[in-house]
């Protein structure tokens, strides 16, 4: 009996452990990274980024139907189970005070940096009809974006892209003033330096290994925009909160990823400056370690269910 991953969301797709033969039958070249394990267990090395690329695309395709999805080497290949979670209490945060959970186009969604991958926005409508924008400070991340939904016509009216041409900028320079977003959703750059990813990187192939690494790699990939910028996460995080007061009134939901528990504390704090008038704390599971999810909102309860009629 496959073992349930119970840390995971109850609507995950993936709470069940990875059947490899139905796998290997949506992408086979998958079957030259499988082997057994100490336990008898099909699976696979996740340091290796070539063997997780494969795995996600067939993941996407036998759970969410998504053909023909591949990122360049060097960008960052993100674990789908986890991403997926994201996206489902999302979906809790937005039926609260609803019999249901709200589906369809009418719902908008804005993925901040939505890289390469273009995971976010695809798990997003499939898994509930979403309409979504992703944007990106990165034309060439965008463009395989955009190859994604070429490969994927039945996307090309509901995931759009936007370009951000200044760094400085989250929300500014992507929403005009008739934009209105149920929710907007951001893994950010966890770190503050190159130096400090490559070392990240290391400890999570180490851990992975449970043994010393010689001669290691950057075993988890991603270019310099997804995986650092200066001041790290608190910094980005930071930048987005007081941006969002300026966009308060379009969108219902500003919501991003925070890795480190120790930023909470001055986040909050900042929010509040904001005036926010309601700011959450998600837990939630994300790969081998713990996450959560900080979303905030300038709506007052009485006003939310009508932002979404």
């Amino acid at each position: 009996m496959p073992e349930e991953k119970l840390n995971l969301h109850p609507r995950n797709l993936h709470r069940n452990s990875y059947d490899f033969e139905k796998l290997i039958s949506c992408v086979p070249d998958l079957k030259h990274y499988v082997f057994k394990n100490s336990f008898g267990n099909l699976t696979i090395n996740f340091s290796i980024p070539k063997a997780v690329k494969l795995l996600n695309k067939a993941l996407l395709k036998q759970f969410y139907g998504v053909q023909n999805w591949d990122i360049p080497d060097g960008n960052l290949c993100p674990p789908i189970p986890g991403r997926a979670d994201y996206v489902h209490y999302i979906a809790d945060l937005l039926s609260e005070n609803r019999n249901e959970i709200p589906q369809g186009s009418s719902i908008k969604g804005l993925d901040i940096g939505t890289g390469a991958n273009l995971v976010y926005p695809i798990l997003a409508h499939t898994s509930y009809g979403w309409k979504m924008w992703g944007t990106d400070i990165s034309r060439k991340s965008l463009q395989n974006a955009q190859n994604i939904l070429q490969g994927n016509p039945e996307f090309s009216s509901k995931i759009h892209l936007k370009f951000q041409p200044d760094s400085r900028f989250i929300f500014k320079n992507v929403l005009s003033s008739e934009d209105r977003f149920a929710f907007s959703m951001c893994n950010p750059p966890f770190h503050d330096s190159e130096e400090a990813a490559i070392k990240g990187n290391l400890r999570k192939t180490k851990n992975l290994h449970k043994t010393k690494i010689h001669n290691p790699k950057l075993n988890f990939a991603g270019n310099d925009s997804e995986l650092w910028c200066e001041g790290g996460e608190i910094a980005f995080i930071s930048k987005m909160i007081e941006e969002s007061a300026a966009f308060s009134s379009q969108i219902l939901w500003f919501t991003c990823l925070v890795s480190k528990k120790e930023n909470l504390s001055k986040l909050y704090s900042l929010l509040k400056k904001t005036n926010a008038i309601e700011i959450k704390t998600i837990d939630m599971a994300q790969g081998q370690k713990i996450s959560r999810i900080l979303a905030w909102t300038f709506i007052h309860q009485s006003d939310r269910k009508n932002f979404l009629d």
